[in-house]
């Protein structure tokens, strides 16, 4: 599933690419997918500009001239490429979309720009989707989400980072900071790399931390979130840029996919665990 980075990347550059442009036309060929009935969703879109691209945790906010905006969520597999001119479906695994796959076949709305450039949304799994929602109420939409502070937000400092945690004791800490409601926009790709930056291990409660543990861990969401997003994000399975290019941050993986492999600190093995139904990769001597 795209992270926090993958997702800014994908903010960053159809917000280069797609603010001002008008839509002429939308063409939906999964309905299932647009959570809304289909002529509200093409009157409030068609014939709009984009305004803003925004990003609140991993879900893409489109904000559009006619009041309304569009709130795009990837989920697992779900890809957005943005093309200059239009091509025949046949051709779009060029264009960047499911890996050794005809990506034609799961693209499944297209949104068509008078300059006659186009964003297509893909999804092979078909678990993303695409809502409408007032602009106006849109603050208001979101805090029914319960999201977490955003973790590069100037606002996200240290004394808030010790402040959630000291509410959550018992937490595991890899469960922690995959948990929306704690911090949004981290997954199980980030919340590994980051507890090895840390030196922690994944099964550690919350309430065992050290002071400076905290701040190694806090240390980590801030750089190695960064990094990703420098790197274009890490495509790991079917994540791709806006631009249909695989993002660079899956070389750069200290532990993350490399079960069974030398640590690239003390030459142990990366070991792989199951907490809550998702894997934890560490190192078992680096990770206390």
């Amino acid at each position: 599933m795209p992270e926090l980075p993958e997702v800014e990347t994908i903010r960053r550059q159809l917000n280069s690419f797609l603010v001002g442009k008008k839509i002429k036309a939308v063409e939906i060929f999964l309905p299932k997918i647009i959570k809304a009935p289909q002529p509200e969703f093409e009157e409030a879109v068609i014939g709009s500009k984009i305004k803003n691209v925004r990003r609140r945790a991993k879900i893409l906010i489109l904000e559009l001239s006619s009041g309304h905006s569009i709130l795009i969520h990837l989920k697992l597999t779900g890809q957005l490429i943005f093309q200059e001119s239009a091509r025949p479906r046949q051709a779009e695994g060029e264009a960047g979309g499911i890996k050794n796959r005809e990506s034609w076949k799961y693209t499944h709305l297209i949104f068509n720009f008078f300059n006659g450039s186009r964003l297509l949304f893909n999804d092979l799994r078909q678990f993303g989707y695409v809502k409408l929602v007032k602009t106006e109420k849109l603050t208001e939409f979101l805090a029914k989400e319960n999201f977490g502070p955003e973790p590069l937000a100037k606002s996200f400092t240290f004394k808030v980072f010790q402040d959630i945690l000291s509410c959550k004791p018992r937490a595991r800490v890899k469960q922690f900071l995959m948990d929306q409601k704690n911090l949004a926009g981290i997954g199980n790709i980030y919340s590994d790399e980051i507890l090895f930056f840390a030196g922690v291990h994944p099964l550690r409660r919350v309430g065992t931390l050290k002071e400076k543990e905290i701040k190694k861990i806090f240390e980590g969401l801030k750089k190695i979130l960064q990094k990703a997003i420098r790197h274009r994000g890490t495509s790991a399975d079917t994540y791709f840029d806006a631009f249909g290019q695989e993002g660079k941050f899956l070389k750069e993986l200290k532990v993350y996919g490399r079960e069974g492999k030398n640590c690239v600190k003390c030459e142990g093995k990366i070991k792989r665990i199951k907490i809550g139904g998702r894997s934890a990769h560490f190192c078992p001597r680096c990770q206390k």
